[in-house]
């Protein structure tokens, strides 16, 4: 068996291997939220109650990936509901690739400007390229139509500019508080870059389709 058939449509397909990813991914999403739980709690007694939403970006991300892949498992019949996939997908897609690369770049930025790398760095290192990587994948079992991943860009760019307005972004490493422009202007750029990956994968799916 070529190593290519793990990430070929009939592997990825089986409903065994979903069921599987979809347990995984969901078992992540109530960790992320846990992981949040501490800026989810002072959010809520300082801030604007609406902004908890855009507080967990990463566990959000990976709640749209469990969604999508929940979808695969039982289709929508309704023209509402496909349209709800569609919209649901391309947010995964998006939020996954976006926030899979930046938690790993931030982690490596914050060391090289003198941050200590503990096990929990690298166990979020694999997590979140773990993301990026199954969203890119299972992008040729979507259905992702042009409008959808604009809206998903548009919501993800949203988020941007909530969490860099009111100070809702996840915590970093302490060094880099000091170059917050720059992890604001990066963050926009990563959100334009992922729509970019998102646009290039979802045509690729078509076109081999």
């Amino acid at each position: 068996m070529s190593i290519t058939y793990l990430w070929s449509r009939e592997f990825l397909s089986k409903r065994s291997i979903i069921w599987l990813l979809f347990i995984s991914n969901a078992l992540g999403t109530v960790y992320g939220y846990i992981w949040y739980g501490g800026q989810l709690y002072t959010t809520m007694m300082e801030q604007p109650f609406w902004l908890l939403v855009f507080v967990p970006d990463s566990p959000t991300a990976s709640l749209f990936f469990s969604l999508a892949l929940l979808m695969l498992l039982y289709p929508p019949k309704q023209l509402a509901g496909e349209l709800f996939q569609q919209l649901i997908e391309a947010l995964a897609v998006v939020t996954s690739v976006k926030y899979g690369i930046w938690a790993v770049a931030i982690i490596f930025a914050g060391v090289s400007q003198g941050s200590e790398m503990v096990w929990q760095d690298w166990m979020l290192i694999a997590s979140h390229t773990a993301m990026a990587v199954e969203a890119l994948i299972f992008v040729k079992l979507f259905h992702i139509r042009s409008s959808a991943l604009g809206v998903a860009i548009a919501w993800t760019l949203l988020n941007d500019t909530i969490d860099y307005t009111f100070g809702v972004f996840p915590y970093l490493p302490l060094p880099l508080y000091d170059h917050l422009g720059k992890v604001e202007i990066f963050t926009f750029g990563l959100t334009f870059f992922s729509g970019f990956m998102a646009w290039i994968a979802v045509k690729r799916s078509y076109f081999r389709s």
